[in-house]
């Protein structure tokens, strides 16, 4: 561990400014959005999550996270592993490619989709022939989804196993275990736990989602509307009681996140640093 170091004067004012940061852009506004969906009492803060609308966009937004997310699971293994485990031209674009939802507006990920399947999109009339709804559909939803999560994982296994490099897999492979039995008994139990990190961190991103999801779902209520846009909906509509009630749902599944990530990194400090160092 690197020691402190001291700077007399200048820690002080460091501290006071991180605080003041974290304070005003994250713990107020946090704060905020409960005060606001308590303000009347617990009755009337259960009761907006009860309307059939806000059961539905709770169900499909736990939806779209149960199935993007084991999707982006296999991906960034599959991915870390090409990458880490295999030399081939083009590593380093496909290391770029992967990297892209981090720095593209998740608007124009949405907008990707429409482009592709919209009515007027690519894909769009070959589709309607074919009576198959992507566009303002769960379907819509999860490649919104996917698109915009799909970095989280493969980036943190990727620093992870190339650190741990390939010869135990090669010593399995020696000893004569297939590639199945190679990577069940020797490289998931390596990375399990920075997978189980992505996971949560692609979890979180997926049920939090909004900008993407938006465009491809055409908020329709009871269908289409994740939790996220269904807060915006009720603000909207100047149910300001039960919007603050969906959105303290969503803070609430960010706390949990967090609860579990510092656990994570808690208990498998060392793995989880290796997972950083690059």
């Amino acid at each position: 561990m690197t020691p402190a170091i001291r700077l007399p004067g200048l820690a002080p004012l460091m501290l006071l400014i991180t605080l003041t940061v974290v304070g005003v852009l994250i713990v107020f506004p946090l704060g905020v959005v409960f005060q606001q969906a308590l303000s009347k009492g617990i009755g009337p803060y259960l009761e907006p999550l009860r309307q059939p609308d806000a059961l539905a966009a709770i169900r499909l937004t736990l939806t779209v996270a149960a199935i993007s997310v084991p999707l982006n699971a296999v991906f960034g293994v599959a991915a870390a592993w090409s990458i880490t485990k295999f030399e081939f031209r083009g590593k380093s674009f496909l290391l770029t490619l992967i990297d892209l939802p981090f720095s593209m507006s998740p608007v124009v990920s949405g907008l990707v989709w429409v482009l592709l399947f919209g009515a007027q999109g690519w894909f769009g009339p070959w589709l309607m022939d074919h009576n198959i709804k992507v566009i303002f559909a769960t379907s819509g939803l999860v490649l919104a989804t996917v698109l915009v999560t799909l970095p989280f994982v493969a980036r943190e296994l990727i620093p992870l196993m190339a650190d741990q490099g390939s010869d135990e897999e090669a010593a399995a492979l020696t000893l004569g275990a297939n590639g199945f039995t190679t990577f069940w008994r020797v490289t998931l139990p390596n990375i399990k736990w920075a997978l189980l990190y992505g996971v949560l961190l692609c979890n979180a991103r997926a049920m939090g989602e909004f900008g993407a999801v938006s465009v491809v779902s055409g908020s329709v209520r009871g269908l289409t509307t994740t939790l996220p846009l269904h807060v915006e909906v009720l603000y909207n509509d100047y149910d300001f009681v039960g919007a603050f009630a969906a959105a303290s749902l969503l803070a609430s599944l960010g706390l949990v996140t967090l609860v579990l990530k510092t656990v994570l990194e808690w208990r498998y400090a060392g793995e989880l640093a290796a997972t950083r160092k690059h």
